[in-house]
């Protein structure tokens, strides 16, 4: 029997979390959970009621349409989440001065329409930097080994758009795993996942019980990540080979304008795989369950005690609104 299908409880959650600096965020379909181990030790937990965007717009629940709005709503909410972790753990001890930006904000916005610009700069840096990184680098990288061996198939231009692209993705994330920091939330994020297991499983959330479950996830948003760039190599092979696009700024334009259906039609594949576990799903899950080596490390005990905090903050009354 496949070793995914040894750890898959039959249960599957749709809560589903994030690790922060010393802490995790976990989302359930009624309420949003972040938990923070403060420097003395202590756990400050914050428990705010969830507004889903789809019930504002119903549009925005559509297919594909509701993946590319659950990513940014997404990306919002984890960055904020981030921001206040990182409000327990200054550079240094001495006070942090406001800037003349921050004061203008403060005084024209208000602190809280203020602080919502930061996260908005910060979420669209994000995913600018992002983008920049995995998908219009290597296009450009392919576009210049073009240039230097005349006669480069436009497959072979495809193919190594490609393998840039996953090879850049892959030295980002081993690289971020030897820095110390990132190295702890990464075990948070291991934390996070041995906790959900714990509780699709049936099992009471105690330490015990979480420490032995295992901290590689099939439904992980680090593997979403992976399978974007894994179907925009697939448009990029499929869309601009017969068309013959040699224009690298072009290539890099039509990347930008097929981003968002590649993101909703990614977002579609996963809650499929997710709900189902055949052989099509687990070839699907396999890529990114390898990567989480590097993303997702054994937490302390700790740790999975703010992962447990954060888990029953989130658990809906209703028995089963939670399921996949």
């Amino acid at each position: 029997m496949p070793e995914e299908n040894k750890t898959c409880p039959s249960f599957r959650t749709m809560i589903g979390g994030q690790a922060l600096i010393e802490g995790i965020m976990m989302l359930g379909p009624d309420k949003k959970a972040v938990v923070v181990r403060k420097p003395d030790g202590e756990m400050e937990i914050q428990v705010e009621e969830r507004k889903l965007i789809k019930e504002r717009y119903p549009i925005l629940g559509l297919p594909v349409i509701r993946g590319v709005a659950g990513f940014c709503v997404s990306m919002a909410t984890g960055v904020k989440a981030l921001m206040y972790s990182a409000e327990f753990y200054p550079e240094d001890d001495e006070p942090e001065q406001s800037s003349k930006l921050e004061d203008w904000l403060d005084k024209h916005l208000g602190s809280e329409k203020a602080a919502s610009f930061f996260v908005s700069l910060a979420v669209v840096l994000g995913i600018g930097f992002s983008v920049g990184l995995f998908i219009l680098l290597p296009t450009l990288l392919s576009g210049l080994i073009a240039l230097a061996v005349p006669g480069f198939p436009l497959w072979g231009r495809s193919v190594a758009e490609g393998i840039l692209r996953v090879v850049i993705f892959l030295g980002y994330l081993i690289l971020c795993s030897h820095m110390k920091d990132i190295h702890r939330v990464f075990q948070y994020h291991g934390a996070e996942h041995k906790t959900i297991f714990c509780y699709e499983k049936g099992l009471d959330l105690t330490v015990e019980n979480v420490r032995i479950q295992p901290k590689h996830h099939p439904r992980c948003g680090t593997s979403f990540l992976f399978v974007v760039i894994m179907v925009s190599i697939l448009a990029s092979v499929i869309l601009f080979t017969p068309l013959h696009i040699t224009n690298t700024l072009v290539r890099m334009g039509l990347h930008l304008l097929i981003l968002p259906l590649i993101v909703g039609f990614t977002w579609e594949l996963n809650r499929y795989v997710g709900g189902h576990d055949n052989l099509f799903c687990r070839a699907v899950r396999k890529p990114g369950m390898a990567i989480q080596r590097w993303t997702t490390f054994e937490p302390d005990d700790s740790m999975m005690e703010v992962g447990i905090a954060a888990l029953k903050a989130v658990i809906p009354e209703e028995k089963g609104k939670d399921q996949w």
